[in-house]
């Protein structure tokens, strides 16, 4: 993720885009962050993304960052969802756009973190995750037909 070591102390311009990307089982692609010092949330499950690049929208952040952190470029069905701010860590409004992909995720060249994983919705409890990617996944959830 680009940008992440921001403080909950950044402008409030300060803006990130991630991707709930969802297979045809209906399981989420989740992503295991490095266990570093200095970034925002280490060692939690998220889901890809991170910082806009100064005057980048996050349609395109979303776009380069799967890209770059994933190798993933053949994402079908972006959506825009809503914005959510990450008190607790980067500061940042983060836009969530909600996307498909069916493929093996352990194919993928991930360029940071350790690993990404489908999961099911219902052993999503069991993970550590942020709580602004939680509230997103959560309503990602709420909203999604059944």
């Amino acid at each position: 993720m680009h940008q992440d070591t921001t403080t909950a102390d950044s402008p409030a311009t300060s803006r990130g885009a991630v991707a709930i990307i969802a297979n045809r089982r209906g399981e989420l692609l989740l992503h295991l962050r490095d266990d570093l010092p200095g970034i925002a949330w280490p060692d939690h499950w998220s889901v890809l993304g991170g910082g806009c690049d100064p005057g980048e929208d996050p349609a395109a952040a979303i776009v380069r960052e799967l890209d770059e952190e994933a190798g993933l470029t053949d994402i079908a069905d972006f959506t825009e969802l809503f914005e959510i701010r990450d008190e607790q860590g980067s500061g940042q409004v983060i836009t969530f756009f909600a996307a498909s992909w069916d493929g093996d995720e352990t194919a993928l060249p991930l360029a940071e973190g350790v690993k990404l994983q489908f999961f099911a919705p219902e052993h999503l409890d069991i993970l550590t995750i942020p709580p602004f990617i939680r509230d997103g996944i959560d309503r990602y959830l709420a909203a999604r037909p059944t």
